[in-house]
């Protein structure tokens, strides 16, 4: 048993949130787990969707905590609780220890004052509309600003990460990459991103609309420029599959043997090649890609370009659809769904795989790749506590095997 892990997302959380919320002359309503990031023998950070009543008047409210990040409790808005073993801080958003620029980005007149210093929307004075497009605390959160004509997007992170991804940001800009031009900086954390033109790949696959072939996502990837080979490395997903495991373990004791047999698999299948220098997004799916009428329009979070497999982008395409396929079906329309998901997922992979050498990728390679990344997608049922989501993370190790024993593409079409 993980006593932290149970510390935050069960009944003892109550009394936690409880004592942080009173602290700030509040009471707690109610309260669900929405968010968790376990880092087993290191941290563990919840985020929770909360009722709170002050001073009569009731409103919804997100609420974070952490064990394990020992300044957290000293920053600003934070309160400190113990329960005997642990020292736990809490915290209201945007309050988040580990991003100092977000209560600013989620200041109406702050952004005002910012968009005005920028040049961005100084025809109107209003306060600008604020709406949280993205949290996963202590880690990052996105914002949307818009004010008269005026759009653009708040990206808050890490202080000591941000001068490195405004930098991928205009390299890729310069080299006519259809991402998000950086419009501005803070040494806080804080990035000014342009909007892109679009709409999500993720709705026009969901609603079954145009989409980009194979070769319009080779030809994306032919456009990433050679200097990308010069940033730092990070890791493919895959390459942390042992990692994944470890959390899917923690969480699910009952899957810990099977999961970390397929995550030594994966390993000494990507041993056989080493690292990669081709220049890669890093973490390319259908959610990172906007289209207008199927063409590919813009490309968003270059947050992990560098060098790399070309085949690590290709896998974590591949992966994240067809992850979209392992919905339990309760009708026939999901079931629908799942299957047309999975047959574009095979699809994809196939003419990956018979693209030329060089743009494309070798069969087994391509396979073991999907695998190690569809082991991370694992760990999202419990991260955003789904529904039965012990259930559906054994599904998803189902799947990570047949990727590995190749049945899954080439079956195509067939039972989750």
């Amino acid at each position: 048993m993980n006593t932290h892990l149970d510390l935050l997302t069960g009944e003892s959380a109550a009394g936690l949130l409880d004592a942080a919320v009173a602290t700030a002359g509040g009471e707690l309503v109610d309260w669900r787990v929405r968010q968790v990031d376990h880092r087993p023998g290191s941290t563990t950070t919840v985020a929770y969707r909360a009722t709170v009543r002050w001073d009569g008047v009731t409103r919804s409210e997100t609420l974070g905590a952490s064990v394990g990040r020992s300044r957290d409790g000293s920053k600003p808005g934070v309160v400190t609780l113990s329960d005997g073993d642990a020292t736990v801080a809490v915290w209201r958003f945007p309050d988040d220890p580990a991003l100092p620029a977000l209560p600013g980005a989620f200041d109406p007149a702050a952004v005002e004052e910012l968009l005005a210093g920028l040049g961005v929307g100084h025809q109107a004075r209003a306060h600008p509309e604020l709406k949280v497009r993205a949290y996963r605390p202590t880690r990052r959160a996105v914002l949307e600003a818009r004010a008269a004509a005026a759009r653009v997007f708040l990206k808050v992170l890490r202080p000591r990460k941000v001068a490195d991804l405004h930098r991928r940001h205009e390299l890729l800009s310069r080299a006519g990459l259809p991402v998000p031009r950086p419009l501005g900086w803070s040494d806080d954390g804080l990035l000014v991103l342009s909007p892109l033109r679009g709409t999500e790949m993720r709705a026009a696959v969901r609603d079954g609309a145009r989409i980009p072939s194979p070769d319009d996502v080779l030809d994306l990837l032919d456009r990433l420029p050679a200097e990308v080979r010069d940033l730092p490395r990070r890791p493919a997903w895959s390459e942390s599959a042992g990692h994944y495991a470890g959390v899917i373990g923690a969480a699910l004791p009952a899957e810990a043997g099977r999961a970390a047999d397929l995550a030594g698999a994966v390993g000494e299948r990507l041993a056989e090649r080493g690292p990669g220098t081709d220049p890669t997004h890093g973490d390319l799916y259908e959610a990172q890609i906007m289209l207008t009428d199927g063409r590919i329009t813009g490309l968003l979070d270059v947050d992990s370009a560098g060098p790399g497999h070309r085949a690590d982008d290709l896998a974590c395409l591949v992966a994240h659809l067809d992850v979209l396929s392992l919905v339990r079906p309760s009708d026939a329309a999901q079931a629908t769904y799942a299957a047309r998901m999975r047959r574009l997922a095979a699809d994809y992979a196939a003419a990956f795989v018979a693209a030329p050498a060089g743009r494309g990728a070798d069969r087994g390679d391509l396979s073991a790749r999907v695998a190690g990344v569809l082991l991370s997608l694992a760990t999202g049922p419990h991260r955003v506590q789904e529904r039965d989501w012990q259930a559906a993370t054994s599904r998803r190790l189902d799947a990570v095997a047949a990727w590995l024993d190749g049945s899954r593409l080439a079956a195509g079409v067939g039972s989750a």
